[in-house]
Formats: structure tokens, C-alpha cells, sequence
């Protein structure tokens, strides 16, 4: 079972993720394109990376558009490391254009 981050931890893990916010219990970030192949293919690669953590995001897709949430079920629902690694890996594949 994963361990949920403080709220000191969320907000300094935040500091190093642009564009992210708490939303709730959960880390949130909306991803716009310049087409829905780039959402689609973004989203393609961060599936692979999510498999190799093996912690899934919720998201939605529409047409440019990528709405992440995260969050840990396995801690309640709560924000946990595992958020903030997938967060930074999604960061590295792209960003808001």
C-alpha cells in the first residue's frame, strides 16, 4: 500500500511541475496540442510509461485536449509518489504548447 504525501510534500512537488495543481485529493493538469494527433500520440507515450510504473492516470481526451488527473487508489484515493513520478515523467514527453 502506498503511503499519501502530506501537504507540505504535494505542495513542494508541485514547485517542480509546471502547470500542475491540487485539485482535491488529487494532482491535475490539462495538456492542449496543436492537433488531436499530438493529444493522441502524447497520450500513446505516456501509456507506456504509466505500464512501466504500473500506476494508470485518469484522464479524457478531446480532440487537442488531455485533462490528467492523479491519484493513488491504493491510498484512498490520496496523492502519493507514484503521482508525482508518472507527473514528471509526463512532463518530459510534453508539454502545453
Amino acid at each position: 500500500m502506498s503511503t499519501p504525501l502530506t501537504a507540505k510534500e504535494i505542495q513542494d512537488a508541485l514547485g517542480e511541475l509546471q502547470g500542475w495543481a491540487r485539485d482535491g485529493d488529487a494532482l491535475a493538469k490539462t495538456y492542449v496540442f496543436g492537433s488531436f494527433r499530438e493529444a493522441f500520440g502524447f497520450m500513446t507515450r505516456v501509456a507506456f510509461e504509466a505500464e512501466a510504473l504500473n500506476h494508470h492516470p485518469e484522464w479524457t481526451n478531446v480532440y487537442n485536449r488531455v485533462v490528467v488527473r492523479l491519484s493513488t487508489h491504493d491510498a484512498g484515493g490520496k496523492v502519493t509518489a507514484k503521482d508525482v513520478a508518472l507527473a514528471k515523467r509526463m512532463e518530459r514527453i510534453g508539454g502545453v504548447k
